[in-house]
């Protein structure tokens, strides 16, 4: 079945440093797994130069992360894959819980109609990295470089040089900035002397990656004390090319060597699923680990994903929490390298992506708790609220088999501008935008997504009143330094709707809150700056400034 060695080999090539040549890139990204890859093509995306290294010769091993969030599709469309990554991967919105073999309660992830993404897809990490291989390529400020292993970093005032080791040889990459993209065994974060704080989980998961061809549905279903795997827990999903996966607790006692032997996975797996015949692709076990650096910013050098944060996988946290992370740092790095904006703006990575991670680690500790009591008391509750659950929509609330992905909002960012006027609802500050199906003029009944027109750049959102002089704010952006892009929403029986687009069919007014005359300022991150129910230049530019960190 497809893995890693069934896709393309990416061939070593030899460097200009390598015969002597001394070169000063802008950024250097080491690993090219999602997160660095994400990195990369955001930063190419934002017009910087990137070079990114890794040891390896080929994508991951294993299918690894496979559930993708809503909001990560939406940065993913932001990079120019997401409908690839939609089109390969399966989509799902529900999940079932059960308790032995009875089904307890089903849920559903967007009960919302009029979304443009899923709440999440299911795709192997060996085709997400190649879909963004593929793109990052295609990219002329992309150089990506394979079997060059990071070894050792260094220092200095004004750089950083990383130690590579090659078939060819070793040489010395400098670079202007650093990001640290290569996992929880980072090379570069143990160069460094740095290491995680947190906490081990007595407790270990065997991931069964299957082949077979079944009529389960593809659905996200969760077993606690399930009567086919001696009472432990277990999770199904779904993937793309008839591969499923599979966890099953194995319990701390287990020896990891043991567990993954075909003697002891095959037995388990013919229990759960009788006389449906299965090959395997894949086995791993893991340690459910909730733990993080410290910092993620030293300097010139950033750590994202997995080399600055590790959460147990039941959420989905781990991926998808590493996208955001490179999501929130590419447009600042973009802005200061091009003298944009000032290096005080880098100082906002920490203080929105470490209450994000603490966040993900909170309810990635909590699913493991609730998953796994380790005592008489915490195990009597769980089964109470599990009996609760049959029959009493409160009780559904306190089950956790892994509260699933969500977007990171920056409530206390010293980027935002907070509101000055009430909104019923809407997003606050800090929170990702909102997408809604919007129409053009040209063609008023064909469905287009307010987050593809927000693009890469500055933004603001407004909603139209009849009374703006439309022309003269646009000027007026666009000479904003960085420039602002001026999107104005229309309702359908507008007078004029020349440049705007239309609200055919009511719901990004209702989304935003957006009376005549509301406006929202984006983030080239398509998260909110700020809100007001007046489009006001002096107050749009001021809080533009604080978002470039220039108060």
């Amino acid at each position: 079945m497809p893995n890693a060695p069934d896709l393309a080999l990416f061939a070593f090539a030899p460097c200009p440093e390598l015969a002597g040549e001394v070169r000063r890139h802008t950024v250097a990204i080491v690993g090219a797994g999602p997160v660095g890859l994400t990195a990369a093509v955001d930063l190419a995306l934002h017009g910087v130069s990137v070079v990114v290294i890794d040891g390896k010769s080929n994508v991951s091993e294993g299918s690894r992360a496979i559930c993708w969030a809503k909001r990560s599709l939406e940065i993913c469309d932001r990079l120019g894959t997401g409908q690839q990554l939609v089109d390969q991967g399966v989509t799902w919105n529900e999940g079932e819980v059960f308790h032995g073999d009875e089904l307890i309660y089903s849920f559903n992830l967007l009960p919302e109609p009029d979304h443009h993404r899923p709440a999440f897809i299911n795709l192997q990490q060996y085709y997400f990295e190649q879909r963004m291989i593929e793109r990052a390529t295609a990219l002329p400020q992309i150089e990506m470089r394979w079997q060059h292993q990071a070894s050792d970093v260094s220092v200095f005032d004004d750089h950083i040089e990383v130690a590579v080791e090659t078939p060819a040889g070793i040489y010395t990459l400098e670079c202007d900035w650093l990001l640290a993209c290569d996992g929880v065994h980072s090379t570069i974060r143990s160069s460094l002397g740095l290491d995680f704080s947190g906490r081990v989980f007595q407790d270990r998961f065997l991931i069964s990656d299957i082949h077979m061809e079944a009529d389960f549905p593809a659905v996200r279903r969760f077993w606690f004390d399930p009567t086919f795997f001696d009472g432990q827990s277990t999770l199904l999903h779904k993937q793309a090319e008839g591969v499923w996966r599979i966890d099953m607790q194995l319990g701390w006692e287990a020896d990891p060597e043991e567990e993954q032997k075909p003697e002891r996975v095959v037995p388990r797996l013919r229990r759960m699923l009788g006389d449906i015949e299965f090959d395997i692709v894949w086995t791993s076990v893991y340690t459910f680990t909730c733990r993080r650096m410290e910092r993620f910013s030293h300097g010139r050098i950033f750590f994202l994903g997995d080399s600055a944060h590790v959460v147990s996988p039941f959420g989905a946290r781990g991926g998808n929490g590493g996208l955001q992370d490179a999501d929130n740092l590419a447009w600042k790095l973009a802005l200061v390298t091009k003298g944009d904006a000032p290096e005080a703006l880098l100082d906002s990575y920490d203080s929105e992506r470490i209450p994000a991670t603490d966040e993900n680690i909170l309810n990635s500790t909590r699913s493991t708790d609730f998953m796994t009591p380790k005592s008489r008391v915490s195990r009597v509750y769980r089964d109470a609220v599990l009996n609760l659950a049959r029959s009493h929509e409160f009780a559904r609330r306190l089950v956790n088999s892994g509260r699933l992905s969500i977007p990171a909002i920056y409530s206390d960012s010293p980027l935002n501008t907070g509101d000055t006027e009430p909104f019923e609802q809407g997003p606050p500050p800090g929170a990702p935008a909102v997408d809604a199906p919007v129409a053009s003029p040209q063609a008023p009944d064909e469905r287009r997504w307010l987050l593809d027109q927000l693009g890469t750049v500055f933004a603001l959102l407004a909603f139209d009143d009849g009374e703006m002089d439309w022309p003269r704010l646009q000027t007026a952006l666009a000479q904003c330094q960085p420039a602002v892009r001026l999107l104005r929403i229309c309702p359908p029986d507008a007078a004029d709707t020349e440049g705007a687009l239309i609200d055919r069919w009511d719901i990004a007014a209702f989304r935003y809150d957006g009376a005549p005359g509301t406006c929202y300022l984006m983030r080239p991150d398509q998260h909110i700056v700020g809100r007001w129910r007046k489009c006001l230049l002096p107050e749009i530019e001021d809080a533009l400034n604080r978002a470039l960190a220039r108060h």
